[in-house]
């Protein structure tokens, strides 16, 4: 999908994604782990900036990317009314280079917004933003869905993409909005 599709989404506010507070996984994951090493966070595709927000409400260096200007406006003015120390930019993640390597990398349901075709480039992405050894934490939502977005997956696939770049921590079925209970699956990778 063109950066121009996902801005429209905004400007429509065709944005059925937008729940209105961070993921529910993520907020468990950072509550029951405080002890987290490094302090950048990449979060791709991060909409209107709720979870960019938590990790920044957890201390880290933020740093929020989204196609659509629209979404990263928002993200600016949410976090300067909360006080949150992230910054914004429009980037399209599967092609930019990052300004530099990140410890983390944060992604709730990017993976299964973008086109099949481009998982590969998805996959690199997160291998070019991330520090050797850096983190990878992907709330994945595991529907069947072909006429997205979303667009489905599985957990094979996901294993399939990322296993031979990185580490498979931890996975486990995280608290999720009322509407996906039992269709995410969060994942915790380390990258070789």
């Amino acid at each position: 999908m063109s950066q121009s599709y996902w801005e429209t989404r905004y400007q429509t506010l065709d944005t059925p994604w937008e729940k209105g507070a961070p993921s529910p996984g993520l907020v468990g994951f950072l509550a029951s782990n405080r002890d987290l090493t490094g302090d950048t966070v990449c979060v791709p595709g991060g909409g209107t900036g709720h979870d960019a927000g938590e990790w920044a409400k957890a201390g880290f260096r933020v740093y929020g990317y989204d196609l659509a200007p629209s979404a990263v406006q928002l993200s600016r003015e949410r976090a300067l009314a909360n006080g949150w120390q992230a910054e914004f930019r429009v980037a399209d993640f599967l092609r930019d280079e990052p300004p530099f390597q990140f410890d983390w990398l944060f992604e709730h349901t990017l993976f299964c917004a973008i086109q099949p075709d481009q998982r590969d480039a998805y996959v690199r992405a997160a291998c070019r933003w991330l520090k050797p050894g850096g983190h990878y934490l992907a709330v994945n939502y595991l529907i069947p869905d072909t006429d997205g977005p979303p667009f489905g997956t599985t957990r094979d696939e996901i294993w399939q993409r990322f296993s031979p770049h990185f580490e498979l921590i931890r996975e486990w079925v995280p608290c999720s909005y009322p509407n996906r209970t039992g269709q995410e699956r969060m994942f915790l990778w380390k990258m070789f």
